[in-house]
C-alpha cells in the first residue's frame, strides 16, 4: 500500500454510547471506500473491527480496534471504541493517538450516559470533535421536529457551537440522502448499500430549511473573525472556498462541533462522512507540539559525579520538551494498545509521534531501557496486518513480537530520550476470588492472566495477604466473565469464580492491663519470661504502636524486641475470628526475668499470653472495610438507587447533577457491594456506572458481627505455661 505523510493522514476515534452503531458505521465507511468487498455486519460476525471471539458472541465492543480507509488521497485511521460503561476506559485511551473524535449518537435514543462521558474525556484533552447522528433510517428514529429537538438538547449540554453541517433527506422512501450545508448540494443514495452518493439538487421540501441552516452555519463560523464578519456583512455570505477553510480552522480550534447524519446499516452518508474527515478533520501535523518529559544530563566532574555550578553534587533531573509531529524530528513512538494473537504473539499498536519509522529499525524502549527491533512493520485492518516499509510522523502502525514493550511505553532514537505520559486506567470496581479447577489449570493460570493483563490495563491479579485467596479484579461482572471465557477459549484454562472473602479486622474499644508469664522447667535449662502490658485503643487507621516503658531493668533491653514480636504475631493471628487486630497501642511497663532460663522465645510466648488476657478485657470488636462509592446514572433512576443504597447500609454523602444524569456519592460496607455491578445494571437498564475505592474501617453492627463470628475460624490458644 501507499506510504502517507502527515499532511495526508487523519486519525479519528469513533466513540459513543453502546449500541449507537459505531462498529457498523466503520464497516460502512470501509465498504464505501472499497476497502472491503462486502458490507460487514456485527450480527453475523463480519464487521472488520469486531473480531474478538467474545465481542462476536456478545455483539458488543469490549476493546479498541483499528482500521483504515484510503480515500481521495488521504488515509483515514479509525479507532473503534467500546461504549458499554464497563469498557469505556478504552475510549479514553483511544483519544491519545488521534487528532479528532466522532461522537456517534443513536437517532432513536439521543444523547445517553456514556455519550456525555466520552464528550467529557474529549474536552479534557481539547480534542476536536464532530457529532454523527447514526441509524437515521430506523423506524423509531425521530421526525423532523424530533431531530430539531435533539439538536437543541445537544446545544443545551455542550453549547451553541453544536451546529448541523448536513440535513438528512427523509421522506416516504426513508432516509436516503443528505444535504451539504457548505456546498449546498444534495447527495442521494441507492438502497443497495454501496455507500456512494450521487450529487443532485436539494429537494424542494428542504430548500427553505437548508437556506436557513446554511445562514446559521455561516454566522457561527464568522463569529470572532473580523475579516470573515466584514466579508459576511459586505457580501451577505461567505464564498465556499473561504467558508471551507474557516470551518476547518474552527473545528480544529474547538469553536464548532458539526453535526452529520448517517446510516451504518444501509450505508447512507458514509462517503460524505469520509469527505468531511478529509476536508475538515485536523491532520497530525496541525497538532500543537506534544509535551514530553526528557531526562536532562548534568555535566560530570570527570569522576562520574554530577556537579552543579557551585561544584556540589547535583542529581540529574527531568525537563519538559515540546516535540513536533514532524518527519524531521528524531524518531519517537507511543504504544497505545497491546494485543495477544494466538499465532503472531504480542502485537504492539503505536503512533509515530515524530520522525520516520522504517522496517527492521532498532529503537530504544525508554520506559524499560531496552532495545527493540521493529520487524514486520504493519498497518492494521481489524485483525489483519498489512506489512509496510515505513511510516511517517502522525501515522498509526503495529509491530509484532517486541520483547518487553507494553501499552504506555515510549520508544525512539536512543540519542533523544523522551517519555510520554501513559493514560492512567481507573481502578477496578469489582473483585472475585479465582480458583483453578485442576492442577493443570493452576500451572497455566498465572501466565495466561498476565497475557490478558498486557491487553487490558483494568485487569488486576494478586493474592490477598490476609485471606490468602487469589483475586482477579475488573470493571464489572461482564468484564470478569469475559476474562474467564478468554482464559478457557484462548489458553484452555478453566477456573471458578467466587465472591471474595471480606478482609475484616479486629480492634479494641477500651483500655486493659495484663501480665503474661511463661515458665517451663525441663531437664536442662528452663524457660522463663514475664511481662506486663497495657493496651489502649487508637483512632482508625493508626495500626499498631509499641512503646517500651521499662525502668530499672525489670526486663533486659535485649528481650524487649521479643515482647514486641510476640504482640505483633498474636495481633496478626487475631482473637475473635482470626482477623488481624489493629488500631491499638501496647505499652510494656514491667516484668521479671531469670539470669539463666530467660530467652527471647520465653518473652515472646509471655507477650502472647499477656496479649490474649488483655483482649479478653478490652471489649474486642469486629471491623469491616467501608468503600467510598460514586454512582452515575440518568435522573429517573435516582430514587431507586437511593433506596438500594439504604438497603445496603449505605450512608449517602451527597448528590449532584451531571447533564441529564445524577452523581450519587456514598459510603457503603464492602460486604454489601460484592454483587452491586449486576444490581446497578438491572436498576438502570445498563445505563449506570459506578466506581469505588477503599475509604476506612468501621465497627460491624452487633447483630451482623454475631453472624460473621458464628461462621468464622477462632484462632487457637497460644502455647505457654504459667
Amino acid at each position: 500500500m501507499r506510504v502517507y505523510t502527515g499532511n495526508d493522514i487523519r486519525n479519528v476515534a469513533v466513540v459513543g454510547h453502546a449500541h449507537s452503531g459505531k462498529t457498523s458505521l466503520i464497516s460502512a465507511m470501509l465498504h464505501a471506500a472499497k476497502m472491503t468487498p462486502e458490507l460487514g455486519r456485527v450480527e453475523d460476525g463480519t464487521a472488520v473491527t469486531a473480531y474478538d471471539e467474545e465481542e462476536v458472541a456478545r455483539q458488543t465492543t469490549m476493546s479498541n480496534a483499528v482500521a483504515f480507509a484510503e480515500w481521495s488521497g488521504v488515509k483515514v485511521n479509525m479507532v473503534d471504541t467500546p461504549g458499554f460503561h464497563m469498557f469505556v476506559h478504552e475510549a479514553r485511551a483511544a483519544m491519545m493517538p488521534v487528532e479528532s473524535a466522532l461522537i456517534v449518537v443513536n437517532a432513536c435514543s439521543g444523547v445517553e450516559t456514556m455519550t456525555d462521558r466520552v464528550w467529557k474525556y474529549a474536552t479534557e484533552v481539547a480534542l476536536p470533535r464532530a457529532i454523527v447522528v447514526n441509524q437515521v433510517d430506523h423506524p423509531k428514529a425521530d421526525s423532523r421536529t424530533g431531530r430539531q429537538q435533539m439538536i437543541e438538547a445537544m446545544q443545551g449540554r455542550w453549547g451553541r457551537q453544536v451546529i448541523p453541517i448536513e440535513l438528512p433527506i427523509v421522506d416516504e422512501k426513508g432516509f436516503h440522502g443528505v444535504v451539504d450545508l457548505v456546498t449546498m448540494k444534495a447527495y442521494m443514495y441507492q438502497p443497495n448499500g454501496n455507500g456512494r452518493g450521487e450529487v443532485g439538487a436539494i429537494p424542494q421540501a428542504l430548500e427553505a430549511d437548508a437556506k436557513q441552516a446554511h445562514e446559521s452555519l455561516v454566522e457561527l463560523v464568522a463569529e470572532g473573525k473580523d475579516e470573515l464578519m466584514e466579508e459576511f456583512f459586505r457580501e451577505g455570505t461567505i464564498p465556499e472556498e473561504h467558508l471551507i477553510a474557516a470551518l476547518h480552522e474552527a473545528i480544529r480550534e474547538d469553536r464548532i462541533f458539526p453535526v452529520l447524519y448517517t446510516s451504518g446499516l444501509r450505508n447512507v452518508g458514509t462517503d460524505h462522512l469520509l469527505d468531511f474527515l478529509r476536508t475538515y478533520a485536523p491532520a497530525p501535523v496541525e497538532r500543537v507540539p506534544i509535551a514530553a518529559r526528557a531526562a536532562r544530563t548534568v555535566p560530570s566532574n570527570g569522576n562520574g559525579e554530577a556537579k552543579n555550578g557551585d561544584g556540589l553534587a547535583a542529581l540529574a533531573h527531568e525537563e519538559i520538551v515540546m516535540r513536533n509531529v514532524d518527519d524531521k524530528e528524531p524518531v519517537a513512538l507511543y504504544v497505545y494498545k497491546t494485543m495477544t494473537d494466538p499465532f503472531a504473539g504480542r502485537i504492539s499498536f503505536f503512533k509515530v509521534v515524530s520522525g520516520i519509522v522504517k522496517n527492521d529499525m532498532t529503537v530504544q524502549n525508554f520506559t524499560r531501557n531496552e532495545a527493540e527491533r521493529l520487524a514486520h512493520l504493519s498497518v492494521m485492518q481489524g485483525r489483519k496486518a498489512a506489512e509496510i516499509q515505513e511510516l511517517h510522523a502522525g501515522d498509526l502502525g503495529a509491530v509484532p513480537k517486541l520483547r518487553s514493550t507494553l501499552s504506555g511505553d515510549t520508544l525512539g532514537d536512543r540519542q533523544h530520550e523522551i517519555f510520554l505520559d501513559a493514560v492512567a486506567a481507573p481502578e477496578p470496581v469489582m473483585t472475585y476470588a479465582i480458583e483453578p479447577k485442576s492442577r493443570a489449570d493452576e500451572d497455566k493460570l498465572a501466565p495466561a492472566l498476565h497475557k490478558l493483563m498486557e491487553e487490558d490495563a483494568m485487569v488486576r491479579f494478586y493474592r490477598d495477604p490476609q485471606t490468602n485467596e487469589f483475586l482477579v479484579a475488573g470493571s464489572g461482572q461482564t468484564h470478569i466473565e469475559a476474562l474467564v471465557s478468554k482464559l478457557k477459549k484462548r489458553y484452555h484454562t478453566e477456573v471458578t469464580l467466587k465472591a471474595p472473602k471480606v478482609p475484616y479486622r479486629e480492634t479494641i474499644r477500651s483500655r486493659a492491663e495484663a501480665q503474661g508469664k511463661h515458665k517451663k522447667q525441663t531437664g536442662g535449662h528452663g524457660q522463663f519470661g514475664d511481662c506486663k502490658i497495657r493496651m489502649e485503643p487508637l483512632p482508625r487507621g493508626s495500626g499498631i504502636v509499641f512503646e517500651n516503658d521499662i525502668f530499672g531493668g525489670a526486663i533486659p533491653r535485649q528481650f524487649v524486641p521479643a515482647v514486641e514480636k510476640g504482640i505483633q504475631e498474636s495481633a496478626g493471628r487475631g482473637y475473635l475470628a482470626g482477623y488481624p487486630v489493629v488500631d491499638f497501642k501496647v505499652t510494656v511497663f514491667d516484668g521479671s526475668y531469670h539470669d539463666v532460663d530467660s530467652s527471647e522465645m520465653s518473652f515472646k510466648l509471655a507477650a502472647r499470653i499477656a496479649f490474649r488476657k488483655c483482649m479478653e478485657q478490652a471489649k474486642p470488636a469486629l471491623l469491616e472495610p467501608v468503600m467510598r462509592v460514586e454512582i452515575e446514572a440518568p435522573d429517573e433512576f435516582a430514587g431507586s438507587l437511593m433506596a438500594d443504597l439504604n438497603s445496603r447500609r449505605g450512608r449517602v454523602q451527597g448528590m449532584e447533577s451531571a447533564g441529564t444524569g445524577t452523581v450519587v456519592r456514598a459510603e457503603v460496607p464492602m460486604a454489601e457491594m460484592l454483587n452491586y455491578g449486576a444490581t446497578l445494571t438491572s436498576i438502570t437498564q445498563g445505563r449506570g456506572s459506578f466506581r469505588m475505592d477503599m475509604d476506612h474501617y468501621d465497627v460491624v453492627p452487633q447483630q451482623l458481627s454475631e453472624k460473621i463470628l458464628a461462621h468464622a475460624r477462632r484462632p487457637a490458644g497460644d502455647e505457654g505455661e504459667e
